[in-house]
């Protein structure tokens, strides 16, 4: 009597259309993936060669002052520098605590699923009104609703020089606003998808040690997602200092340098957005001597991104 085995499954050999398909597929993920990596460089090397005039010219002057006179020929991004950071990190000081509130409050059992998928939807749906839309809200809705509040900061806080200057209209403050609720939708998504990947067990775990919810939040689930909301925060960031069309609506585009939120000023993105249709000459160089300061800036906050991504991970 045969008691050898039989396989139940009998391995079938690979036509050769089908590995000639794979290694196609291989070769075409393999240029994909450079391109991406020539179109980068590319544009980095356009940028840089079209501002080595300012760059000869100018040197790091160009960033150290303020004047963009094109009849003089005398240019100085500071003031565009200024209104680019700023705008950007006082727009995340407003976006971070709701945006993460808001991914909090949709992943845990506050209230009934309906609502909470509601909340989600309508942030979602935020992300999707052009920016020129949320521009023009800010100018006709949102800036004279919220000039009262910023003549009482004059009045009452001028002797800071972030108050200083009497609101007149467009101006830094609305432009951190309107950046703030741009940039909500990506904090809130990147955070709440990173919530919902921490493991049900932890939060078992913590109230079966009579941890409290908000105490499983802030000891178990938030540690344990940093990593991707702090991802979804940097990546928002970058997105705040490329902003354009809305910016360019509100933020008053004036060149004159002020140290006051309250006063009309500029970002690099408004900058370009303004003048690029209308330079000649060396103004033309400038612009790009500007447009790769911004790449080099939100080029750092990637790098950094990554990096503080990837100690976080190493630490939790």
């Amino acid at each position: 009597m045969n008691t050898e085995s039989k396989p139940i499954f009998k391995l079938r050999k690979r036509s050769d259309t089908e590995k000639l398909i794979d290694k196609s597929f291989k070769g075409l993920a393999l240029i994909m993936a450079n391109s991406v990596a020539l179109i980068l460089f590319a544009i980095f090397l356009v940028i840089f060669s079209g501002s080595t005039e300012s760059m000869a010219r100018y040197g790091l002057q160009f960033i150290t002052t303020s004047d963009w006179n094109p009849v003089l020929d005398n240019y100085g991004a500071f003031t565009a520098i200024y209104g680019t950071i700023t705008t950007s990190i006082l727009s995340l000081l407003i976006a971070v605590p709701l945006g993460v509130g808001s991914a909090i409050f949709i992943t845990e059992d506050f209230v009934p699923i309906k609502i909470r998928n509601l909340v989600s939807n309508l942030i979602e749906l935020l992300a999707a009104i052009p920016s020129v839309v949320l521009g023009l809200w800010a100018i006709f809705i949102m800036e004279p609703f919220l000039r009262p509040f910023f003549l009482f900061l004059n009045k009452f806080l001028g002797w800071l020089p972030i108050f200083g200057s009497e609101p007149i209209g467009p101006g830094i403050a609305p432009a951190i606003i309107i950046l703030a609720i741009m940039i909500l939708p990506i904090i809130t998504s990147i955070s709440r998808d990173s919530l919902n990947q921490v493991p049900q067990n932890l939060r078992l775990a913590a109230y079966g040690v009579g941890a409290t919810r908000w105490t499983t939040i802030f000891i178990v689930i938030l540690p344990a997602a940093i990593s991707g909301i702090i991802g979804g925060i940097l990546l928002a960031l970058g997105r705040a200092m490329g902003e354009t069309m809305a910016v360019t609506m509100i933020i008053g585009n004036s060149n004159n340098f002020s140290w006051s939120l309250l006063a009309p000023g500029n970002t690099i993105s408004a900058l370009l957005a303004n003048q690029f249709g209308e330079a000649d000459g060396s103004q033309v160089s400038s612009l790009m001597y500007a447009g790769f300061i911004l790449m080099i800036l939100t080029l750092l906050v990637n790098i950094f991104a990554q990096w503080l991504v990837k100690k976080i991970r190493l630490k939790y």
